[in-house]
């Protein structure tokens, strides 16, 4: 039995990726219904904004879902947290920040913890403050990243020796090849994001998603490299006005300001993508089509079957 799965009560070993501020109940219930666990990104949003996204959600699916916590980054984190509780979110992901404070406080309500981590030492402090599942992120994954860019094929090895709890690979997956190789390395499952953007559920304009169907190998670029924030966003005209700025000289505050989640919500939602960015990662170049999540993840389980008995028979 796979633990992952067992702890979160799904039917794949596939969590969404959180989306900041352009998530969704749509994809995250769609997520959830086709036997991932789904995600609400809190981002920055406000908290009523955020309750309407999770009454939405529990409308469209009975399923669970989770709702992820950036504790740098939203001015909200407690009254997020409470409506978590309020309103019996089964599992909460806490990532951007140090989770220690925090895990024992939602443990309290029976809350399952999943904690983003970018190295085995973050992993470790996790485990021992009592975390249910670790996420090892790579930065060959799409949005804000880690300044240690690590990759995910040498961090997943590294965190499963470093913990007893199950890990979540994330970065670079998006096809049943991808979930079979994290799975080789020791993960019990995989946490997809750019993948899901593409898929007919998905709320996002159309702009986003022809610019992932059409990506190529070198079709997403780090900004924010120059002033400590690494971003991996797809190439566009926003993007590449960025890292001229960046060439020519850029203070960390007005980086913070060109890329807002106004700029991200004017790319991704209103397709504007010359006042506006569109995370992706290194995966974009693998998206050929835009089906249903229930048709993708059939396709990612059915591919990982065949892979990992291919690998077996090459052995």
């Amino acid at each position: 039995m796979n633990k992952l799965i067992e702890i979160l009560h799904i039917k794949y070993p596939i969590i969404q990726g959180a989306m900041g501020n352009i998530s969704n109940a749509p994809l995250t219930a769609a997520v959830s219904e086709a036997g991932g666990l789904g995600t609400i990104g809190a981002g920055t949003m406000p908290p009523e904004e955020v309750e309407k996204i999770i009454l939405e959600t529990k409308d469209k699916t009975k399923a669970p879902f989770a709702i992820n916590v950036a504790l740098t980054v939203t001015p909200y984190v407690k009254e997020v947290l409470q409506l978590v509780i309020k309103h019996k979110v089964p599992v909460v992901s806490l990532s951007a920040g140090n989770p220690v404070p925090i895990i024992p406080k939602l443990k309290h309500y029976g809350i399952k913890i999943i904690c983003v981590v970018a190295s085995p030492r973050q992993a470790q402090k996790a485990e021992e403050a009592g975390a249910d599942i670790i996420v090892a992120e790579g930065y060959e994954a799409a949005g804000i990243n880690s300044s240690l860019e690590i990759t995910t094929l040498t961090l997943i090895p590294q965190i499963v020796d470093a913990v007893k709890i199950p890990v979540v690979a994330a970065g670079g997956i998006g096809d049943g090849r991808g979930l079979a190789a994290v799975l080789s390395l020791g993960a019990s499952g995989a946490q997809i994001g750019t993948r899901l953007i593409a898929t007919q559920e998905a709320p996002f304009h159309q702009a986003y998603k022809d610019k992932l169907v059409e990506a190529n190998d070198t079709a997403t670029v780090i900004v924010g490299r120059s002033v400590g924030r690494v971003r991996r966003v797809l190439k566009a005209p926003y993007s590449e006005t960025l890292l001229q700025k960046e060439q020519t000289g850029i203070s960390l505050d007005d980086f913070n300001n060109l890329t807002t989640e106004d700029q991200h919500i004017l790319g991704a939602i209103k397709g504007d993508l010359d006042n506006g960015f569109i995370n992706g990662g290194q995966v974009s170049a693998l998206i050929k089509n835009i089906p249903t999540v229930q048709q993708l993840f059939e396709q990612i389980i059915s591919d990982a079957s065949k892979q990992l008995n291919r690998a077996t028979k090459l052995l």
